[in-house]
């Protein structure tokens, strides 16, 4: 019962923090536009937001980065 409870503790501290912070984890990724495009998922504390990356062996991201902040922060008002 104690690891439930603390686990639910841990779960609600990380929501308010990407809340406050605005960030996004990684939740999925996948190559589009004939591999020449990167399309990166992140889950935020508000919704799933959708980046896309330019991917090539010469210029862009190789992966998607597990970190990313979003256009909106609840404290910018």
């Amino acid at each position: 019962m104690k690891v439930m409870i603390r686990s639910a503790i841990v779960l609600v501290l990380v929501w308010l923090a990407m809340l406050f912070s605005g960030y996004g984890v990684l939740i999925g990724s996948s190559e589009n536009v004939a591999g020449l495009g990167l399309q990166c998922k992140y889950l935020t504390a508000r919704q799933v937001v959708t980046a896309q990356y330019i991917h090539s062996d010469v210029i862009g991201l190789s992966d998607c980065p597990i970190l990313r902040q979003s256009e909106k922060v609840i404290d910018h008002g």
